[in-house]
């Protein structure tokens, strides 16, 4: 009983520790997870490929809570390895979790899909497991494993749908969903932060203008939306601002992604006035890395 799946990253469009609502475009780097089943097997054991000796608790919980809820609580093993930076705001334990729960559904032999309605929310005879419950499943193990703050459900439908995503992280609900195609600069310093650390009473003091940015997001306008945020949450979590105000002259749009320390910006290909090139060489000389990718559409897969 082995299953196979690979989940997205994602940028920030609204960081969610204002005010619950969140925002968050799916980005061509993944995370991959397998995992092997045993019904004779107690307990699951995890391992993070680049990580060692890293916190495995919330990949285990993943497994877990599926083989709880859509097996016969059979234990076994998960291996992550991910393209996806740790602890860099490009939301890296949502992509190992949305993997690690549907490498989990395909061991299990479970068809998972979208639903007759393409979001998940409606019901398919054909489809035994929608990705969004999928999506809400490694959410509550995120909560259960104290690796968020909010729950982190707008970056986990990002990962898992792909697209730009809009939701309230209170109640799990998704508000919207739009296909954007961009191209993708992340910039990524030396230091590493971590969402569980970070300072949400000076988010919250943020919160007129998270509530600008949601407007913005549900009315289509995602790159303003994010550049708002990025200017609004680089001074609430202590982060330079030089990086994004380089970037504006030749981005579309730009912001600290999720609670940093990265930086990402976004070019739409059509728009004469974006050169993600330009954005390369007012980045280059910062220390860390620079990475050039576009956006994804198509979300999680089984492989």
């Amino acid at each position: 009983m082995e299953g196979r799946a690979a989940a997205l990253g994602a940028g920030t469009v609204l960081n969610a520790l204002a005010t619950g609502s969140g925002a968050a475009f799916g980005i061509d780097v993944e995370a991959r997870a397998t995992v092997t089943l045993d019904s004779d097997a107690e307990g699951i054991d995890g391992t993070i490929a680049e990580d060692p000796d890293g916190d495995t608790a919330l990949i285990e919980r993943c497994v877990a809570l599926a083989t709880g809820r859509w097996g016969d609580g059979e234990g076994g093993a998960v291996r992550t390895d991910s393209d996806v930076p740790l602890a860099a705001g490009l939301k890296s334990s949502s992509a190992a979790a949305n993997a690690t729960v549907l490498a989990t559904c395909d061991a299990l032999g479970l068809t998972v899909g979208d639903g007759s309605a393409g979001t998940g929310n409606a019901v398919d005879p054909a489809v035994d497991v929608t990705r969004l419950e999928a999506c809400r499943l490694g959410v509550r193990a995120a909560r259960e494993a104290g690796v968020t703050v909010t729950g982190a459900f707008d970056d986990a439908t990002a990962s898992m749908l792909g697209g730009v995503t809009v939701t309230d992280n209170a109640s799990d609900e998704l508000r919207s969903r739009e296909a954007v195609d961009w191209d993708v600069l992340v910039w990524t310093p030396p230091e590493r932060a971590y969402s569980a650390d970070a300072d949400v009473a000076r988010c919250e003091a943020v919160a007129p203008m998270a509530d600008l940015v949601a407007d913005l997001a549900l009315d289509g306008r995602y790159a303003e939306a994010m550049t708002v945020n990025g200017l609004a949450f680089s001074a609430a979590l202590g982060f330079d601002a030089d990086p994004a105000v380089e970037a504006m002259p030749h981005a579309t749009g730009v912001s600290l992604s999720g609670t940093g320390p990265s930086v990402v910006a976004v070019a739409d290909p059509d728009d004469p006035e974006t050169d993600p090139d330009r954005v390369a060489d007012a980045w280059g000389d910062r220390p860390g890395t620079l990475r050039r990718t576009t956006t994804r559409n198509d979300g999680a897969t089984i492989e």
